[in-house]
């Protein structure tokens, strides 16, 4: 099947606008590879050092013609999607002595989970989070004494952490090995039902308690199409997981055998195996494209326009918000899962799941079929599915049609002719919209703005009942640089309840919504941020909004606006208390949302 002659064209413009940093990022890639294996540079009282507490692998460490497998962890039994990787160590370390290698925990890192933090003020630690995890794999990883490496994450912020970790490690070899879904619980429209009920005071909270644990009952990751799973989406996309392996569940024998067979993957793909590939070889321009249009053909969240920007800057590509608008323009929205459709992750994987999409999208010529990938060269290893039959892992031919079309279409019968994501511009600056879950007749809304500066604000307005008539809700001095971007998901109740009432709403905001932001429509990211001399911070009650997803418009209609002071509110309370005093030089030095919010630099 021909490209798609826009894909190729985005493709061409990535390629020639990260021409010189790429080129330089591949030559420190290249430089380092020309080295050979890391440890054996090292002094011998470093490598007695590093081996020390190896037990049995320490005849094969010294030897030095073995792989060397490290783990960068994100464990911890606080989050149901990374508790399962408590066991994972071991899986991973008999395997690879079965092929005569060896293992060790290099490090491990932190894990947040946004479902707690939400609404609270440890949110505002996040979005940093990311970055903190990418410092801390780098950490684990300089020891210098690892052939190829395998990272044990799923979140929010984790997948993307650890990738930019391995983009600076990109002369080794990694697979990402996934926990997968917790089995699914009470469906989550009827979860979202129970806490509309509870915002509008028509239930209490022994009510709502009982129904989020009936949805949060277990270990693996939340079965909505958040961030988290979409994290999972995009490592096959991108070639990063084993084919099919993002969606099976956690304690089951596949999911182990996939565990182990992603160690063994990792060390046949080093210097000292069959086939070395290295992670830069396998990020490349194309696989970003395929990561881009996969996250619109699945409706996935919005949270990834920030993060793959960021993600690629880690390996010299260079990402904007149009390349994501132009291809979401190409891409047919061919997945509901929730908050997009009733369906749950589960559902989608028994429907056909990743497998059935890459193969659709590659017959359209929608994706780029000839990136490497951990499982050999070509994409369409991704539209195979694993088994285990009697102990033995294989991959056989994966679904070719859906089998429910209330959750998995053709590219010839979509949900919708374009992906889940919008881009949005004006005088306010540029935004993004995850259109995919958002009614045609809710997405333009032109209404009075009421302005407000803390959630919660919002919230005392709605018991007050003051969010009467068609409105735009506009939470601003919510950027990176203000209190790190917190995501504002608590406040998709409330927004619901008037949308459901029949109100036109919608929110406008520098910071971030849910990667399950659903019904009602969200122009987040707003760049420039309200302290970084956007025009958000000089908007007043009553002035009008205009948000229109169907033609990219975020204009504030009002005449004069530009001449007026901008606010400044006193930030100075989200500056302290739950660690985020320790924070102020990441708010200092993050760049804009449109270029990743990251620390790492422009």
């Amino acid at each position: 099947m021909t490209l798609n002659s826009t894909i190729e064209a985005v493709t061409d413009r990535i390629i020639a606008r990260s021409s010189k940093t790429r080129d330089a990022y591949l030559k420190r890639m290249r430089a380092a590879q020309s080295k050979g294996p890391a440890r054996s540079h090292l002094a011998c009282s470093g490598q007695a050092h590093a081996y020390a507490a190896a037990e049995s692998d320490k005849a094969r460490l010294v030897e030095d013609v073995s792989g060397n497998l490290g783990i960068v962890t994100a464990y911890n039994d606080m989050l149901s999607a990374h508790q399962p990787f408590a066991t994972y160590p071991d899986i991973i370390k008999h395997a690879v002595r079965e092929i005569g290698g060896t293992a060790q925990v290099a490090g491990g890192v932190p894990a947040m989970c946004d479902g707690v933090t939400q609404g609270e003020a440890g949110m505002e630690l996040s979005l940093f989070s990311r970055d903190v995890i990418a410092l801390a794999a780098s950490v684990a990883l300089s020891h210098n004494t690892y052939d190829a490496a395998v990272f044990l994450g799923v979140c929010d912020k984790i997948v993307p952490g650890l990738l930019i970790a391995a983009q600076a490690f990109g002369h080794l070899p990694a697979v990402f090995l996934p926990a997968g879904p917790m089995t699914s619980g009470l469906p989550n429209d009827e979860k979202s039902k129970v806490r509309q009920r509870f915002a509008a005071g028509e239930v209490d909270r022994a009510a709502l308690m009982e129904a989020e644990m009936a949805a949060y009952h277990g270990p693996g990751t939340c079965t909505f199409y958040g961030t988290a799973n979409t994290n999972q989406m995009l490592m096959e996309f991108m070639g990063l997981h084993l084919p099919g392996a993002s969606f099976v569940t956690p304690n089951t024998p596949l999911r182990a055998a996939l565990t182990a067979e992603g160690a063994k993957r990792a060390l046949s793909l080093s210097a000292l195996g069959e086939s070395y590939t290295p992670v830069c070889d396998i990020l490349s321009e194309k696989a970003f494209v395929n990561g881009i249009v996969g996250l619109n053909a699945t409706g996935g969240s919005t949270n990834l326009l920030i993060h793959l920007i960021a993600m690629a800057r880690a390996g010299g590509i260079i990402l904007d918000w149009e390349d994501f608008s132009d291809l979401s323009e190409v891409t047919p929205l061919i997945a509901r899962v929730y908050p997009n459709g009733l369906a749950d992750v589960n559902h989608f994987h028994a429907a056909g799941g990743l497998g059935y999409m890459i193969g659709e999208l590659l017959g359209a010529g929608l994706l780029h079929p000839d990136t490497k990938t951990v499982a050999g060269e070509g994409l369409e290893h991704y539209t195979t599915e694993p088994k285990l039959a009697d102990g033995r892992l294989s991959w056989q031919p994966g679904a070719r049609k859906s089998l429910d079309d209330r959750i998995l279409r053709t590219v010839a019968d979509p949900f919708q002719l374009t992906g889940g994501l919008a881009r949005l511009s004006g005088n306010l600056g540029t935004a993004v919209m995850k259109v995919s879950a958002v009614a045609p007749e809710h997405q333009i809304v032109q209404a009075p703005v009421l302005v407000f500066h803390d959630q919660n604000d919002v919230k005392a307005a709605f018991k007050a009942g003051e969010l009467t008539g068609d409105l735009v809700v506009v939470m601003r001095f919510q950027g990176p640089k203000a209190n790190g971007m917190p995501e504002l998901h608590s406040l998709t109740p409330i927004l619901s309840i008037l949308q459901g009432r029949g109100q036109k709403v919608a929110l406008v905001t520098d910071g971030r919504m849910s990667g399950a932001s659903g019904k009602v429509p969200s122009a987040i990211h707003v760049s420039p941020e309200a302290l970084d001399g956007g025009l958000i911070a000089k908007l007043k009650d009553g002035d009008i909004l205009r948000v229109d997803a169907t033609t990219g418009v975020l204009q504030c209609l009002t005449e004069g606006v530009g001449e007026r002071p901008a606010a400044a509110p006193d930030l100075s309370s989200n500056h302290h208390g739950l660690g985020r005093e320790l924070f102020a030089a990441f708010r200092r030095s993050v760049g804009t949302a449109d270029k990743g919010a990251s620390i790492f630099g422009e």
